[in-house]
């Protein structure tokens, strides 16, 4: 195709990135690094985490544009010594380039200055350090993306050796406007970083109210009285139904970090499995996995809403409230979310499967548990407040996603070119 079919505006030029103006340049990431390499997981696992010491950062520690530490655990001197090599240091771009978060990217911060790497998280590090948030930047975009996805088989996205990194395409435009993208996106990280904080208040008021209204330490105007003390039987029955309808929407229940659980049903795809024997579950029905790892916290309870029918294993318990006219299922729901049951659960769990590093709540236990309720009047209130508060995350979470898709096509704007700044 000739520049005039490709329609070149005056100043700009044809490039292997497209077109881009006239003055930027199209590097390889090598040519502008002094390292490119990851580390190793120490030999023995999660055996030689610490809570303290060298900061060692796993792919699950870096997100798009930013890094996640809640969770970032430790190494001791010895080991970090003998992977000297892979030390961090301020302003290292971080890239995993391995497993389902391959393309992942953030800048390392002076909290994990002089800690390590693993094998799934790569070191670029940048002759000019004042280029990191733009390369950063750049491999987090459509085009750095496309790049990472070009070399993985099948779009199965499966691992980056360094030679392959090496060979990124970067555009390069003059140090000035290199500046100008810094700030003019800097502004969008902020708004992002400030609603991502405004998030995790709501998330953090939220649980403060269900630990205050649901155990009754706060009432609502215009409630009194004692709450009855029940049997999770006398409101809820167990579901055992089979999957005789074939219903192939498998879904399982995912425990996060934290003793308050947080989960979601996922849809999986299921082609070479007989589901014959699993339970078939159906819309507003409850699911608990009665067993769980040694060192992990209790499996959560959780309400389906995703599908009308799906299926889960028989590891799971699955029941539903025996009459909805008495007990609101917004507010057993969130009785659930809360953890409150949870460390109920935690007291009565037998051991009878510890010798395959299970502990285990049978049906009877669970069903066994008590709880204490408010009347159905007050129930309804509690439910009200607690689901209102869900629907204000979910409004910042929007309003979250609407500033990241503004962020996108801003990055493909300036990284291209396409917009410029007045120098």
């Amino acid at each position: 195709m000739t520049n005039k079919e490709k329609h070149i505006p005056q100043g700009y030029k044809d490039s292997p990135l497209g077109i881009i103006p006239k003055e930027w340049e199209v590097k390889r990431l090598g040519e502008l690094c002094t390292k490119i390499g990851s580390g190793v997981t120490p030999r023995g696992g999660q055996n030689v985490y610490l809570s303290q010491g060298r900061p060692f950062m796993r792919s699950q520690n870096v997100a798009n544009g930013y890094l996640l530490l809640d969770d970032v655990v430790f190494i001791d001197e010895r080991t970090h010594q003998k992977q000297k090599s892979t030390e961090i240091e301020l302003d290292d771009v971080l890239l995993n380039i391995t497993g389902a978060s391959i393309g992942r990217s953030a800048i390392a911060t002076s909290e994990i200055v002089g800690g390590n790497v693993n094998q799934h998280v790569c070191i670029i590090r940048l002759k000019d350090k004042t280029l990191s948030y733009y390369i950063c930047t750049f491999l987090l975009s459509y085009i750095g993306q496309k790049q990472i996805d070009s070399y993985q088989a099948g779009g199965n996205r499966e691992g980056l050796n360094y030679d392959q990194i090496a060979s990124f395409k970067i555009c390069i435009p003059s140090s000035e406007e290199t500046i100008q993208i810094w700030n003019y996106l800097s502004l969008w990280d902020t708004a992002i970083e400030r609603q991502s904080e405004l998030i995790e208040k709501l998330k953090l008021r939220k649980r403060a109210l269900m630990q205050l209204l649901l155990t009754g330490k706060k009432r609502l105007p215009g409630f009194s009285g004692e709450w009855k003390r029940i049997k999770l039987g006398d409101i809820a029955e167990r579901s055992t139904r089979k999957n005789e309808e074939d219903n192939k929407n498998v879904v399982t229940i995912s425990a996060q970090r934290g003793f308050v659980v947080q989960t979601d049903f996922f849809n999986k795809s299921v082609a070479s499995e007989t589901l014959d024997n699993y339970y078939l579950v159906h819309k507003d029905e409850f699911c608990y996995n009665k067993s769980y790892s040694n060192g992990y916290p209790m499996g959560a309870i959780k309400r389906l809403k995703t599908f009308d029918k799906a299926v889960v294993t028989t590891l799971y318990i699955c029941f539903k409230l025996k009459n909805k006219a008495s007990v609101n299922i917004d507010y057993f729901e969130q009785y659930c979310e809360s953890g409150i049951f949870n460390k109920e659960l935690v007291k009565v769990a037998n051991e009878g499967g510890r010798a395959h590093g299970l502990l285990n709540v049978t049906p009877s236990d669970f069903f066994n548990m008590h709880m204490r309720i408010p009347n159905l009047d007050e129930q309804n209130a509690i439910a009200t407040v607690l689901v209102n508060a869900d629907k204000g995350i979910e409004l910042a979470k929007d309003e979250l996603s609407y500033l990241q898709s503004q962020k996108r096509g801003l990055m493909q704007q300036l990284l291209t070119g396409k917009k410029r700044f007045c120098l």
